[in-house]
């Protein structure tokens, strides 16, 4: 699914990832090359921490998922909240093959991503979308650089595509944000001091982009690079040498 290549002549619709949407405001040039040619980005290194943290954060808060009881997090910070209990969550939580799925049918597209977790509020029922974040620096964690907007529209996401599965969703999301304290000894522990962090998320741009998207797919030649793009800059600069 993720490695078939868009057909501009082709009635079957077509798969999109988050993080391909992301890539396309990030530069068109390089989504196109991707999605239409198969020119893909360099892979990144895996953030192997980041995952593993990950990983715990979702084993703890299913514990409390299970007996449905709000994690100490949620009553420390007092959000009336407790982790949602659905049949398909593991399914929503897979990334790589299954997330979360909306069919658009102005572009025939179907959107997908994999969240980390979903919350209820106890006295609404909205559903509440959640992201963890794993750092180490100094100081107290924020949402405030500017490189961040790809966390704020990635929850932003994720909730456009729960409101198109029919759930009713709050519009503050939470980022649960641990951050490695660099004090101490080591002794085989990193500890971490976590902060929840509330968004009030507007998903209003999510339609327009897609709309653009479509459009820059169904050209026939690639949008011209960009300078604000490491990768289009890098290929420019060898091509030169």
């Amino acid at each position: 699914m993720g490695s078939r290549l868009f057909k501009p002549d082709s009635e079957e619709s077509f798969t999109l990832s988050r993080s391909r949407v992301d890539n396309f405001l990030e530069c068109p040039r390089c989504f196109y090359l991707t999605n239409k040619l198969g020119i893909a980005r360099p892979s990144m290194f895996p953030f192997n921490l980041n995952n593993a943290v990950d990983e715990l954060l979702k084993n703890e808060f299913d514990v409390y998922r299970e007996k449905q009881e709000p994690h100490p997090l949620l009553i420390e910070n007092k959000v009336n909240a407790i982790p949602y209990q659905h049949p398909d969550i593991e399914e929503w939580r897979e990334s790589l093959r299954h997330g979360v799925k909306r069919f658009h049918e102005p572009t025939n597209l179907i959107l997908r991503g994999g969240l980390d977790d979903v919350w209820i509020d106890t006295k609404t029922n909205q559903l509440i979308v959640v992201d963890y974040k794993a750092t180490s620096k100094a100081g107290e964690v924020s949402l405030d650089a500017d490189w961040q907007i790809g966390y704020k529209r990635q929850v932003e996401f994720y909730q456009w595509l729960l409101r198109g599965n029919s759930f009713d969703v709050s519009d503050t999301a939470y980022f649960v944000y641990c951050n490695g304290i660099k004090e101490g000894e080591f002794n085989d522990q990193l500890r971490f001091k976590t902060k929840l962090i509330p968004y009030k998320g507007n998903d209003s741009w999510v339609e327009p982009t897609l709309m653009e998207l479509k459009a820059c797919l169904m050209e026939k030649e690639p949008p011209n690079a960009s300078e604000s793009c490491t990768y289009c800059r890098y290929v420019k600069k060898i091509l030169l040498v």
